[in-house]
């Protein structure tokens, strides 16, 4: 890597698979070098992948397979900004469809168990509208949705009830 600056994220033994994944769903991301192990160690054995280079929506990142000790947590996420509902969909449905699990407000987790915000750039747009009623209208609208539909969010904004017909 020649990043001064890397993502290492721990997985039990998924680190390529997850990396597989994550550049064949991301725009900007891709596999890079993949590292196995000079010998033994705790939870792996001499030739098997330890880790993994790859990047995500160009923010570059190293799996590392270092067993069952550590488990992701909502404390980290990838906040991945759309441009359109298709795209909110397709991220969306690509983490879920895949073993994934939903979450509120935009969030949901890869099998993996890392964590992503799949984040419409309308949303954001929304619910920091200077208008701070249209901003909280947005904000409620989202507290009740699970993947974010921007039709609604704008709605709301708007101050009506339902998305135009």
């Amino acid at each position: 890597m020649s990043s001064k600056n890397t993502i290492c994220l721990w997985y039990e033994g998924g680190a390529l698979d997850a990396a597989r994944f994550y550049a064949a769903t991301f725009p900007d991301s891709a596999v890079g070098a993949i590292h196995r192990a000079p010998g033994d160690y705790p939870d792996g054995q001499e030739g098997g992948v330890l880790t993994v280079e790859f990047t995500v929506a160009g923010i570059p990142c190293i799996g590392l397979n270092g067993g069952p000790h550590f488990r992701h947590s909502e404390a980290f996420s990838f906040q991945i900004a759309t441009d359109d509902q298709a795209e909110t969909d397709r991220l969306w449905n690509a983490v879920v469809g895949n073993g994934g699990q939903e979450s509120a407000c935009g969030w949901c987790k890869d099998r993996w168990g890392v964590s992503w915000q799949i984040t419409p750039r309308a949303l954001l747009a929304a619910v920091t509208d200077s208008d701070r009623a249209a901003a909280r209208r947005a904000f409620e609208a989202m507290m009740t949705m699970k993947k974010i539909d921007i039709a609604a969010i704008e709605a709301a904004r708007a101050g009506r009830q339902s998305p135009p017909a």
